[in-house]
């Protein structure tokens, strides 16, 4: 999930690789499962109804993103908050007497929050917890011994100190407060640093209350990259963090990456993709609705079609055609699905999975008469979505399941965000027996030789010396 800002809208315009465009017959290609690759090979050609142009829009920000975002971190690295400072007046025109909100200043903005708003809040979070508390408890710490007196073990420890950056240049993302704050502290952290910043020059109160009752330890009214260095660096008044967690717009992913080394990051995430399955049996309406519900996130949204069925690509189409006029968000919507929008015919739903493992979408829904076939044959997806009483808005706002995901086909080879992300599992070992501890230390003698390691070889050498009376010219040249 992404949000870029409003002042990263300017167009630009970058070459991409033309769609293959067929005609609607379907000719057989192949009949090879994978290429040499071990990519997908279909068995027949994919019809695109809708394909995307072959020069898109990139509606990145028009500045040098990593030379702004180094020049931001160099100067907080030196100047802590007065750099700080500097920067949130010049990118948000905001300079509060303090950017950290004290007790009073959390009370007294919560008290503005409408009653609903804030039961919401605490029925989203309740969900949240839930789940993130099941796979906390799938994590398990164990101890074994391997041999007579050879312990090994594994712990999963919490990370101390959290930074969470909860965006808002957009949308005021309450959202976003659940799946970073709440379950870093479900882990077990015991210190998360939030972020937010001010939306127009406003407290975004809602966001505010849902960091507070997400269980935030500190909050700051601060945004951007500014606020995603103060918390990596650490200043004066805003403590070092040793993991930061958050989406946000092209210069807080770009923070994120220069940072990540110095301190662990959740993911980078790049704009908002949904792919939906669709079979014969697929509502083309529901279809619509739930491709402009992404669609709204961001103008390059990538909202991707797969369906077996050609009459329910083209009604898909027909109904967006009628749904975006009257859609509050459709200047975002129309332009995602003007240039990123997609609506492929395959042969069956078999190839329609396939591709979609291609695709590796951020949010995969299954519309089809048997979704749970799904979870069967697809491997790539951040999250996905089964059967028409379930949607891609349900992981985005309210049903538990974490919504900061994988984009650019990161799917491929992570998840998303989840409580397993702020912890550490460590290993250790202890040998209680001497004898095992000098058999031990022969075999790491070997082995350490065979790859000319002679310091890793000698502290085995000790052991069987000190254990099984194993005699050695080096340690009796330079024992007193």
């Amino acid at each position: 999930m992404s949000d870029y800002s409003q002042r990263s809208r300017q167009l630009r315009y970058l070459p991409q690789q033309a769609p293959v465009r067929i005609s609607h017959t379907r000719a057989t290609i192949s009949t090879k499962s994978t290429d040499r690759h071990g990519h997908a090979i279909l068995a027949t050609k994919p019809q695109y109804l809708k394909s995307k142009p072959p020069v898109t829009p990139d509606f990145g920000p028009n500045a040098d993103v990593p030379s702004v975002v180094k020049g931001v971190i160099d100067d907080i690295r030196a100047n802590g908050d007065a750099a700080v400072r500097k920067y949130s007046r010049k990118f948000d025109g905001w300079e509060p007497a303090a950017f950290k909100l004290s007790k009073q200043d959390i009370e007294d903005i919560i008290a503005k929050v409408p009653d609903q708003i804030i039961k919401d809040i605490k029925e989203v979070q309740g969900n949240v917890r839930a789940f993130a508390q099941a796979q906390k408890d799938s994590l398990k710490d164990f101890e074994l011994e391997i041999q007579p007196g050879v312990h090994l073990g594994q712990k999963n420890i919490p990370i101390r100190n959290v930074g969470c950056y909860i965006p808002g240049g957009r949308y005021p993302l309450l959202a976003s407060a659940h799946r970073t704050i709440l379950t870093a502290k479900v882990a077990g952290v015991p210190n998360v640093v939030a972020c937010t910043p001010p939306i127009a020059g406003e407290i975004p109160h809602s966001t505010v209350a849902a960091m507070h009752l997400a269980g935030a330890d500190q909050i700051f009214l601060l945004g951007g990259v500014q606020a995603v260095a103060a918390m990596a660096i650490g200043t004066e008044s805003i403590d070092v963090c040793d993991f930061v967690a958050g989406p946000g717009n092209a210069f807080v992913a770009e923070a994120k990456k220069q940072l990540f080394g110095e301190i662990g990051i959740d993911l980078l995430a790049g704009p908002t993709e949904v792919l939906i399955v669709a079979d014969e049996h697929a509502d083309p309406f529901m279809v619509a609705t739930d491709l402009l519900s992404q669609a709204e996130h961001g103008p390059d949204t990538h909202a991707v079609l797969i369906t077996n069925s050609e009459e329910v690509g083209k009604k898909t189409m027909e109904a967006i055609d009628r749904l975006l006029p009257i859609l509050p968000t459709r200047e975002l919507a129309g332009t995602s699905w003007k240039n990123f929008g997609e609506v492929i015919v395959v042969k069956d739903l078999d190839e329609a999975y396939e591709l979609a493992d291609e695709y590796a979408s951020e949010h995969v829904q299954i519309l089809t008469e048997n979704p749970r076939e799904a979870l069967e044959k697809m491997n790539n997806y951040g999250a996905i979505f089964l059967g028409a009483n379930t949607c891609v808005s349900y992981g985005d706002k309210c049903i538990g399941t974490n919504h900061v995901l994988p984009t650019r086909k990161a799917a491929k080879y992570t998840g998303g965000l989840w409580v397993g992300k702020y912890m550490k599992t460590v290993t250790y070992q202890e040998v209680t027996d001497p004898e095992a501890s000098g058999k031990l230390g022969r075999l790491c003698g070997r082995s350490a030789r065979a790859e000319n390691f002679e310091g890793h070889a000698r502290s085995g050498d000790l052991r069987a010396y000190n254990h099984l009376k194993d005699q050695f010219e080096w340690i009796d040249a330079g024992g007193t």
